[in-house]
C-alpha cells in the first residue's frame, strides 16, 4: 500500500516537528535584579563554623515532649497531609499537560442489519490523531506544569517548616503560662501572709483597718490574675492539639518551665545560602519559571498548528464472515491551521501570561529580600532578649531580696506597709517581666530557625522534587 504525497508530507512535519519542538521554545527570561549582601548587619562576626541550621533543629532545645510533638505534627498535621494532596493533584496535571504531545487513539464498531441476503455489516476501525508541536506550544506547558508541580512540592516544605515552628511557639507559650501560674500562685500566697501579719497587728493595735482592706484588696488582685493565665495555658493546648491532629479532650500535655528549655547556638552562614535554603524562595522561583513557559506557550500559540490524523479499520459483509476476506481501509491526512482574526484572543492571553509573569518576578524578589529581613529581625531580636534576660535577672534577684527584707522587718514592727506593699508589687512584676522576656527570647529562637530555613535543605531528597510526569514524551 502506498502513501499519497500528502501523507508522505504529514509524515515528514510529524517527525520533524517532534525533532525540534524542544529547540523552539522562546529563551527570553525578565532580569531577576537581586541585591544580595555579603553579610548580615546584626552579623557582628562570622566564626568559621557557621552554617545553616541542622535538618532537625529542634532536638537543640533538648526537650523530649517538643521532639515528639515536632515529629508527631509532621505526620499528622492536616496542613501537611493537604500540602501532600495538592502534589499529587500537580503531578496528575503534568499527565494532563504531557498527554498533548503523545498520540490519541480509539476504536470504533458498528453493526447494521440490511436488507441483502447477506444480513447484516459489521464496521471495525481504529482512528489516530497527532498535533505536531513544531513550535513548542505544548512542551511549553508541559514544562510549566512541571514547575507547577516542583511549586507544589517547596510549598509542602514551606508548609511543614512553618507547622514545626508554630508547635514549638505554642509550647513555648504553655511554658510561660505555667511558670506565671506559679508566679501568680506563689505571690497570692505571700500576699496572704502578709495579710495575717497585719491582722496580727491590728489585733495588736499596731495596725489600722485601712491596712488589712488595702492588704485584702491586693490578695483578691493577685487571685484574680490566676484565671486569665489559666484561659492562656488550656487554649494553647488546645491549639496544640489540632496542630497534631488530635481531640483537644483527648490530649496533654505535661510542660515544665521555659528554665528547662535550652537554647541552641544558631549560626545565620551567608546571605546567599538563603537562596537554596528557603523553601518559600525556592517555591517562588519555580512559580516565576512556571510563569515563564506559561508565556512561552501563550506565544507559541499565534503560529499554525499541524494536526496529523489516521485510520486503519476492516470491513466485513456480514457477521458470519468477521474474520473472512474483507476491505482492510488506511488513510492518512494532515492540515495546518492558523487563527487569523479571534478578536485578539491569543494576544490578549499573551499579555495576561506576561502580566503573570511579572506579578511572579516581582513576587520572587520581595521572598527574596524578605527572607534577609526575617534574619536580620531575628538576630536583632535574639541579641536583645538575650541581653533583656541577664538584666532582668538582676532585677528579679534584688527584688527578691528586697522583699524578703520587707517582710522581715514586718514581722520585726520595723517597717511601714507602704514599704511592703511596693516590694511585694516590684517582685511580682520583676518576675512576670522575665518570663516575658524569656518567652520572647525562645519565640525569637525559632522565628530564626524559620528564617534560616531550618528542617530543609536543597539537597534533602532531592528526587522528590522531581514530579511524575508521563513516559516516553517526545523530545
Amino acid at each position: 500500500m502506498s502513501l499519497s504525497f500528502h501523507s508522505r508530507s504529514a509524515l515528514a512535519a510529524l517527525v520533524l516537528g517532534t525533532g525540534v519542538s524542544g529547540c523552539t521554545l522562546a529563551t527570553e527570561h525578565p532580569e531577576l535584579g537581586l541585591d544580595i549582601p555579603d553579610k548580615y548587619r546584626e552579623q557582628q562576626t562570622r566564626a568559621p563554623d557557621d552554617a545553616v541550621p541542622a535538618l532537625e533543629w529542634w532536638r537543640g532545645f533538648r526537650s523530649q515532649e517538643l521532639t515528639s510533638l515536632m515529629e508527631e505534627a509532621q505526620t499528622r498535621n492536616l496542613d501537611v497531609a493537604a500540602a501532600i494532596a495538592h502534589i499529587a493533584q500537580a503531578d496528575a496535571q503534568v499527565g494532563v499537560s504531557g498527554a498533548a504531545l503523545l498520540p490519541t487513539v480509539t476504536e470504533t464498531a458498528t453493526a447494521e442489519r440490511v436488507r441483502d441476503p447477506g444480513g447484516a455489516g459489521f464496521n471495525l476501525g481504529l482512528s489516530g490523531s497527532y498535533m505536531v508541536d513544531f513550535w513548542g506550544k505544548n512542551r511549553a506547558s508541559l514544562y510549566a506544569a512541571e514547575e507547577s508541580a516542583t511549586v507544589a512540592r517547596h510549598n509542602h516544605e514551606v508548609v511543614t517548616l512553618t507547622t514545626i515552628v508554630t508547635v514549638a511557639n505554642t509550647y513555648f507559650n504553655i511554658l510561660a503560662a505555667q511558670d506565671q501560674l506559679r508566679i501568680a500562685r506563689r505571690d497570692v500566697g505571700a500576699a496572704e501572709r502578709i495579710l495575717g501579719l497585719i491582722k496580727q497587728q491590728f489585733n495588736a493595735g499596731t495596725a489600722s483597718q485601712l491596712d488589712v482592706s488595702q492588704q485584702e484588696a491586693l490578695v483578691a488582685t493577685r487571685r484574680a490574675s490566676i484565671p486569665p493565665l489559666e484561659v492562656t495555658l488550656r487554649q494553647n493546648v488546645a491549639a496544640l492539639a489540632v496542630l497534631v491532629a488530635r481531640a483537644p479532650v483527648n490530649f496533654k500535655v505535661l510542660g515544665g518551665s521555659t528554665t528547662q528549655i535550652a537554647v541552641p547556638r544558631v549560626t545565620p552562614g551567608l546571605p546567599s545560602e538563603l537562596l537554596n535554603q528557603r523553601p518559600d524562595i525556592r517555591q517562588a522561583e519555580a512559580q516565576l519559571a512556571a510563569s515563564n513557559f506559561s508565556v512561552e506557550a501563550a506565544r507559541a500559540a499565534f503560529f499554525p498548528q499541524i494536526p496529523l490524523t489516521g485510520q486503519t479499520g476492516f470491513q466485513s459483509a456480514a457477521l458470519a464472515s468477521l474474520f473472512g476476506p474483507g476491505a482492510w481501509f488506511y488513510t492518512l491526512a494532515a492540515n495546518m491551521t492558523q487563527p487569523i482574526f479571534d478578536g485578539f484572543l491569543l494576544e490578549s492571553q499573551l499579555k495576561q501570561a506576561k502580566g503573570v509573569q511579572l506579578e511572579d518576578l516581582l513576587a520572587y524578589r520581595k521572598a527574596v529580600l524578605s527572607a534577609f529581613a526575617d534574619v536580620e529581625k531575628a538576630l536583632v531580636a535574639l541579641q536583645q532578649f538575650t541581653l533583656q534576660e541577664r538584666l532582668q535577672t538582676e532585677a528579679v534577684t534584688s527584688s527578691r531580696r528586697a522583699f524578703d527584707v520587707a517582710e522581715t522587718q514586718l514581722r520585726a514592727g520595723t517597717v511601714n506597709l507602704i514599704t511592703v506593699l511596693q516590694t511585694q508589687q516590684t517582685l511580682f512584676t520583676a518576675e512576670n517581666t522575665l518570663v516575658q522576656v524569656r518567652l520572647s527570647k525562645l519565640l525569637a529562637v525559632s522565628s530564626l530557625f524559620q528564617a534560616l530555613g531550618g528542617g530543609w535543605t536543597a539537597q534533602k531528597e532531592l528526587s522528590s522534587l522531581q514530579p511524575s510526569g508521563p513516559a516516553n514524551v517526545p523530545s
